[in-house]
């Protein structure tokens, strides 16, 4: 007899099928039959826990926004400069995305699509809440004198993320998200002189 889960673990268990077939496949091709059969669950079981397929990755991008700033503030916290912190958020967002290779595919879906949605407001708070960090780290590399006294803090928080999103589209591209760990020292250091050299 199959074990009996919380509502909460069955959900959890749910988000999480959902974005292992991310790894593979279009969200919007992703049916919920295919999450419950992942699952080992009927479709009816699946509704029961969610409404509608689009909950399913509402709550998908919920719980990645929660992992995700976890990591990235954990990884600034052990850091014992504000450089050293921003090595430290660059590396566990690489290190997250080779983990969950699904969630750069769903975030990518969601920023296509023309119309505002409850899983494109969670994206946006995610890369807000992602730019305060950024911005708060930056600021203190500059006041502590690592990095240039006239740098443009906004800019560096955009090149920073653009960096990231790089990575992550070559690697979708090659289908290899691993490769991203390959590239990312050596691009980081490139970001690193950028930002550090005095004009």
């Amino acid at each position: 007899m199959p074990t009996r889960l919380s509502t909460e673990e069955r959900q959890t268990e749910i988000v999480a099928a959902a974005l292992r077939l991310a790894e593979a496949f279009s969200p919007a091709r992703i049916t919920t039959g295919e999450i419950a059969a992942a699952v080992g669950v009927s479709q009816g079981a699946v509704f029961k826990h969610f409404s509608s397929k689009e909950a399913i990755w509402l709550a998908a991008m919920g719980r990645v926004r929660t992992q995700l700033l976890q990591s990235l503030d954990a990884a600034a916290q052990a850091a014992a400069t504000p450089l050293a912190a921003l090595a430290a958020v660059f590396r566990a967002h690489v290190d997250f995305v080779v983990a969950h290779p699904g969630v750069p595919r769903l975030i990518f879906h969601e920023l296509e699509q023309p119309a505002d949605s409850a899983v494109k407001q969670e994206v946006r708070a995610l890369l807000q809440a992602y730019r305060k960090l950024l911005l708060r780290l930056l600021d203190a590399a500059v006041r502590q004198g690592q990095a240039s006294a006239v740098l443009d803090q906004e800019a560096a928080a955009t090149l920073f993320v653009g960096i990231v999103q790089g990575l992550v589209m070559q690697s979708m591209l090659s289908g290899k998200p691993a490769t991203m760990k390959a590239q990312a020292d050596r691009v980081f250091a490139l970001y690193l002189h950028g930002i550090c050299e005095v004009s």
